[in-house]
């Protein structure tokens, strides 16, 4: 069982903007309790090449940077790794900046299809150049002189709308992007922080030309993707009463939050409150008896990345669960549907596979079978997810953990630290 109080990783995504965004304003900003796993780390060094001043301290991080005017062109390759936020936001960015950039990153990043950034970015006037037509990295930019664009998304992508908004700050005239879904916010929410005006309806978001951002002084909160496997944890686990600290619930990210209550699990929100612009919760969460959910619509885009610890959950509800309209999942850092799906096969799970979902079958009284050998396939939630199962069956194998490292540094002894009946080793 698990039972404490645990203060989950820092958000992803919120780190990765407040270093670019402290980065390109002109002055020193601090930001408390960011993520340093690997993606962010990526974040970090693409701006150290270009001029800024970046220094880690325990928790925190000091970024001195000459403002986006005086910005370097790197005398290297910039490696953003595994980081597909770092590689769509910073092609925003470096088609506004009047520098010459090549980028690439690990063999995963290099299969993730990026003309859905490139294409509208061409548009605005950048020029980019990348492998297979546009479609994939590595890519070369020589950025500068673009225009604003209204920008309809196929897509509900908080990183294609990021990359397009954000080369708009660097653009003559107005830039819109409209998104078939409403995606997550946090780039709207956090440049009016920096001193930058957003025009936001409904699913319309606007930024003008020729904004300047100023430095600023931030707390990062816990990560909503990361906290879902902890969620999903104390439900499945008999006896968990568990209780996870600061945790941002931005309503564009809490689909998992919704999903979980719908499928019958115990959990409430305690403590709200807002730090600096984004909400932020304590959520208590206790083993629950599930049933089954059907996903689709609108509430995908809230919860993209949970889908693969939803999949446990769904594992151990009453009934058959599906997942719809996640075509998404296919090109994430691994086709997620596959792989996700390829695990639940070597425990025995029944399931369907379509081409942009799936069904689970679950069992509540499911015995998971002993000495099953999982794989993380290179992709930190995916390996996350696969752990969990783990925790009910511990001759289990999980095979490549060590990808968990680029969001989630220490995952597995923070769950070992709420488990109170040693079963973890």
């Amino acid at each position: 069982m698990l039972n404490g109080s645990v203060d989950i990783a820092p958000d992803k995504s919120i780190t990765h903007r407040a270093i670019m965004f402290s980065s390109l304003a002109r002055g020193t900003s601090h930001i408390v309790n960011p993520l340093l796993g690997e993606d962010n780390i990526s974040t970090c060094q693409a701006f150290e090449a270009m001029g800024v001043e970046i220094t880690r301290e325990e928790r925190k991080l000091i970024i001195n940077s000459p403002g986006f005017e005086q910005l370097q062109e790197a005398s290297d390759v910039l490696d953003f790794g595994n980081s597909g936020t770092t590689t769509r936001l910073m092609l925003g960015i470096l088609s506004g900046l009047p520098l010459f950039s090549i980028i690439t990153g690990d063999r995963y990043l290099r299969q993730r299809p990026m003309l859905r950034v490139i294409e509208p970015l061409r548009r605005m006037g950048a020029r980019i150049d990348a492998r297979s037509g546009g479609k994939l990295l590595p890519a070369a930019v020589r950025g500068g002189a673009l225009n604003g664009i209204d920008h309809r998304s196929q897509v509900a992508s908080a990183q294609v709308k990021s990359a397009i908004l954000l080369a708009g700050l660097f653009a003559n005239g107005t830039t819109t992007v409209q998104e078939p879904e409403l995606s997550r916010d946090h780039t709207e929410r956090m440049l009016p922080f920096y001193g930058v005006k957003v025009q936001r309806e409904d699913r319309w978001t606007s930024v003008q030309g020729g904004a300047q951002l100023h430095p600023v002084d931030m707390t990062v909160p816990g990560d909503i993707s990361s906290a879902a496997f902890f969620l999903v944890a104390a439900c499945v686990t008999p006896g968990s009463a568990v209780t996870i600290c600061n945790v941002g619930v931005n309503p564009t990210r809490t689909g998992i939050i919704d999903v979980l209550q719908q499928m019958g699990a115990k959990l409430e929100l305690r403590n709200q409150r807002t730090v600096c612009g984004e909400p932020v919760a304590d959520i208590e969460v206790c083993h629950s008896s599930l049933s089954a959910v059907d996903i689709y619509g609108s509430t995908i885009p809230r919860l993209i990345d949970e889908i693969p610890a939803l999949a446990v959950a769904m594992a151990f509800a009453e009934g058959k669960s599906t997942v719809k309209d996640g075509s998404e999942l296919r090109v994430k850092e691994t086709d997620r549907i596959a792989t996700t799906l390829a695990n639940l096969k070597a425990l025995g799970v029944e399931y369907s596979e379509y081409e942009d979902g799936f069904a689970i079958t679950g069992d509540p009284e499911r015995k998971l079978p002993a000495g099953a050998v999982l794989d993380s396939y290179g992709d930190h939630r995916i390996g996350m997810s696969a752990w969990l199962f783990r925790l009910l069956q511990p001759t289990i194998e999980v095979e490549g953990m060590e990808c968990v490292a680029v969001s989630f540094p220490g995952f597995q002894q923070k769950l070992q630290s709420l488990q109170s009946n040693g079963a973890l080793s």
